[in-house]
């Protein structure tokens, strides 16, 4: 991704911040990470992630999403020994649809766009509102999306190693 795309989705992410009384330092808006997964249709399938920390035990983080877009199916694999990452998904601001393993549901709020549909396989729906959280286990694979308005998802968990992170879509590159 080009800088102004970077710069611009920063500015964009930090107005949902701000608009959900979520106060952040200048420091960590200059550190966000702005990720198009190496697709490039950041819109489509994207993230705007805010670390907060991350050590050997524990992570916390901030995921923007801008309206409707997805942070692709993925999980996380133990590594060196290690279990996976377990963590817990809490809706601060909009709304979250999550997809897990289980029973499909019948009408899924998201909505894929069709060049990469095939690379979606769990559609079990949980609805995030504010307020609501999830915990998904070790190598759960899961995947995302914001509604029509964006989302912010607090996140904490065991130590992050996203680098680790296994996506059903091969293309994507971290």
């Amino acid at each position: 991704m080009d800088n102004q795309t970077i710069l611009k989705s920063r500015n964009r992410a930090t107005e949902y911040l701000n608009n959900a009384c979520i106060a952040v330092k200048k420091k960590e808006i200059n550190n966000m990470e702005i990720t198009d997964f190496g697709l490039g249709c950041h819109e489509k399938i994207g993230l705007q992630l805010l670390v907060y920390i991350n050590t050997k035990r524990v992570c916390a983080k901030e995921l923007i999403l801008f309206p409707c877009q997805i942070c692709p199916e993925h999980k996380h694999p133990p590594v060196k020994n290690e279990m996976g990452k377990e963590e817990t998904f809490r809706c601060r601001w909009g709304t979250v649809y999550l997809y897990i393993p289980g029973k499909p549901c019948k009408k899924p709020k998201a909505s894929i766009p069709e060049e990469f549909s095939k690379h979606f396989t769990v559609f079990h729906e949980k609805i995030l509102n504010p307020g609501d959280q999830y915990t998904l286990k070790p190598e759960t694979l899961h995947w995302f999306q914001a509604g029509n308005e964006g989302a912010i998802i607090s996140e904490f968990s065991t130590t992050s190693r996203d680098e680790y992170d296994i996506f059903t879509d091969p293309r994507i590159k971290k």
